[in-house]
């Protein structure tokens, strides 16, 4: 497959973009990101001499450039690139609303346009809202957001099932559980505890602390994807959870045993306006139609995670200085890789 990946320069994305090359020798991958804040192309700077792999830098809002990308013919698109912290939204949301729902119009117009076969579009199990106590939400659970980031998403979901609805396009909707693992931007909740523990930093936690949260290791996720992109329905939705629930205080409390750290680092602090309670998904579809299984445990998962961020101190006090910005900004703002230059090289099979 040829594949447009949007945002493969964040977390998830990048991390997918790794495991498709690996797994499909035979697959091609073009990277579109904008480069904002948590895109990192450091994350990817050993797949540049991968002839299957190109990246161009862009806004997926941007209807002239995304046009041109996809004049060049792609199989699938597999759509990561959104705004997603939480805390962030929440003091500004117009960036959310801008790419979440307007940039993910924009590509899914121009996706349809070029008769594009086959959409992935990553969202959240946020758009559930929060779950209640021994409930897990369905696919068929209704939307039910509480942060301007989930509605955000949520938005470009039912954009979605517009577009299906209306037109029949091909697109098929994911939503996962919190993702743990290498190279996520240290805003988020298990990477801030591990940068900050490693430096004697306090911790902070959110209210009492006991927000349930279910844990997925990226990979894990990567493997749901390639299962939707290459297996889903059209039109369907497809919950990925590990069943791995622990409350965010013993999140915590474990990475701090796991670090050789005191307790005394965690500091409670007011918390976050409109803060789920739980999130909990059902991945009964999931395992019944793709044949998909989360593998890794989160002991393991978390070990692994620690050893990596250990193991490239470096990687994390350049994404800190956020020296990197600056670097490729400026790169790609000189030479831009010509688009015939970089679909030519990322198209090649």
């Amino acid at each position: 497959m040829k594949l447009l990946v949007t945002g493969g320069a964040g977390f998830i994305g990048s991390n997918f973009i790794r495991y498709i090359l690996a797994c499909h020798r035979g697959d091609s991958i073009v990277n579109l990101d904008k480069l904002t804040y948590s895109g990192n192309l450091q994350t990817l700077r050993d797949m540049e001499n991968d002839r299957r792999y190109a990246f161009v830098r862009g806004d997926i809002g941007d209807r002239s450039k995304v046009r041109k990308i996809l004049a060049a013919g792609f199989d699938a698109i597999v759509h990561f690139a959104a705004e997603t912290h939480v805390d962030r939204s929440i003091l500004n949301g117009s960036a959310f609303i801008q790419t979440n729902v307007l940039g993910t119009q924009c590509l899914m117009d121009a996706a349809r346009e070029a008769g594009i076969k086959r959409f992935v579009l990553v969202s959240t199990d946020e758009v559930y809202g929060s779950a209640p106590a021994g409930k897990k939400f369905t696919e068929e659970s209704p939307l039910a957001p509480n942060s301007p980031y989930a509605a955000s998403k949520a938005g470009g979901d039912l954009w979605a099932r517009a577009h299906f609805r209306t037109f029949r396009f091909p697109v098929i909707i994911t939503r996962c559980t919190n993702n743990y693992g290498p190279y996520q931007y240290p805003e988020k909740f298990i990477p801030l505890m591990l940068t900050r523990a490693a430096k004697g930093q306090s911790i902070p936690v959110y209210g009492d602390g006991m927000q349930v949260r279910d844990w997925i290791w990226v990979k894990d996720h990567c493997a749901g994807l390639d299962a939707a992109l290459r297996k889903g329905r059209e039109g369907e939705t497809y919950n990925f959870g590990a069943g791995n629930e622990w409350p965010n205080l013993e999140i915590a409390r474990h990475l701090l045993r796991l670090l050789g750290k005191p307790e005394s680092l965690l500091e409670f602090v007011q918390d976050r306006p409109g803060h789920d309670r739980r999130y909990a998904l059902d991945s009964e579809k999931a395992h019944r139609e793709l044949g998909w299984t989360p593998e890794t445990g989160l002991e393991e998962g978390l070990k692994q995670t620690v050893d990596w961020y250990a193991q490239n101190a470096d990687w994390v006090r350049h994404v800190e200085s956020r020296g990197y910005r600056a670097y490729y900004r400026k790169q790609y703002d000189r030479r831009d890789l010509t688009l015939a230059k970089a679909l030519a090289h990322g198209g090649r099979k």
